[in-house]
């Protein structure tokens, strides 16, 4: 018997590579998505993130190996509502054939006014001019922020990957649901240590407008300098409004996130006496050595910054 198992093994060898390459491959557009996917693929997928941790998926500048990955994948895995309008236009070049799924399919998002800073040429070279057209009502893309919205995007990515390999169905519908409950339970946690903090202190200043979901769904209330895009720069007006306003409603929550420039927050800071209370993870997720290396860890890190501040507590 062991003479038969060594001469099976040279074969087995063989097997596992062979094994490994029929993976389903998919591409998620950034890092939240991807460890999303991850959870529910498992080692069923060859999974690849196109925006990796601590990568500002606004405003993100494709490599021309990017334009392979998509090219080679069977599933694209997307956010939408405009979030990765570079991902558009990738897959229209890159002659990509697989399935598209779009994680906010079946959500109404929520509304939100964006101030648009552009400039263009009137005329030819020496005319160019820049323009504000503002206020006006876009769709909020950051819907993973509410944890129950971030179950609809549990289910679209199982759907989608069982859509490409029925195969596997029952491995992706078993870590989603896993998954999903985990998530629910999570939820719970952030609802209980929210309420932790008095109503009239739900207060919190973060460098752009990511956690707006965050806010519906938690019943805190978030100010930002900059618009819904890390690409815009607010107006030294706005940044004075946001400043007077932190001083008349007496808010302690001041934060930073990875994906941000920090020079406007640090003004705020101050002139305001206020501290940065750290760094919140809105848009990326952290490297693997980070503090929110994954979507659960990202909740439980940014949880965590924001309800001592909230309180007032020192830190």
């Amino acid at each position: 018997m062991l003479r038969r198992a060594v001469l099976f093994a040279p074969a087995l060898l063989l097997a596992r590579p062979a094994r490994a390459q029929q993976r389903l491959p998919v591409t998620a557009s950034f890092s939240i998505l991807a460890d999303m996917t991850r959870q529910i693929g498992g080692e069923r997928i060859a999974l690849r993130s196109i925006a990796g941790p601590d990568q500002d998926a606004h405003g993100f500048q494709p490599k021309p190996s990017d334009a392979a990955a998509l090219t080679n994948a069977a599933v694209v895995i997307r956010n939408g509502l405009g979030f990765e309008g570079w991902l558009d236009r990738m897959i229209r070049s890159s002659g990509f054939k697989g399935a598209l799924v779009t994680t906010t399919d079946g959500i109404t998002p929520r509304m939100m006014q964006a101030h648009h800073h552009h400039g263009h040429d009137h005329g030819g070279a020496g005319r160019r001019h820049n323009h504000s057209v503002g206020p006006r009502q876009v769709p909020d893309p950051h819907a993973w922020q509410d944890l129950g919205l971030g179950q609809h995007y549990v289910r679209n990515i199982a759907a989608g990957l069982v859509a490409a390999d029925p195969g596997g169905e029952a491995l992706y519908r078993r870590n989603a649901e896993a998954y999903a409950a985990r998530l629910a339970a999570l939820d719970q946690w952030v609802r209980a240590e929210i309420a932790r903090v008095p109503a009239t202190r739900r207060k919190i200043v973060t460098s752009h407008d990511a956690f707006g979901y965050f806010g519906e769904a938690y019943g805190v209330r978030f100010l930002a300098p900059q618009g819904v895009s890390t690409e815009a720069e607010p107006s030294a007006a706005e940044v004075g409004r946001l400043i007077r306003q932190i001083k008349a409603e007496g808010i302690s929550a001041l934060f930073m996130e990875n994906m941000t420039n920090p020079a406007t927050l640090q003004r705020i800071a101050q002139e305001t006496g206020l501290r940065v209370r750290g760094r919140l993870y809105a848009d990326a997720l952290s490297a693997e050595s980070g503090p929110a290396p994954t979507y659960e860890a990202m909740f439980r890190h940014n949880v965590s910054l924001m309800v001592p501040a909230m309180r007032g507590d020192a830190a």
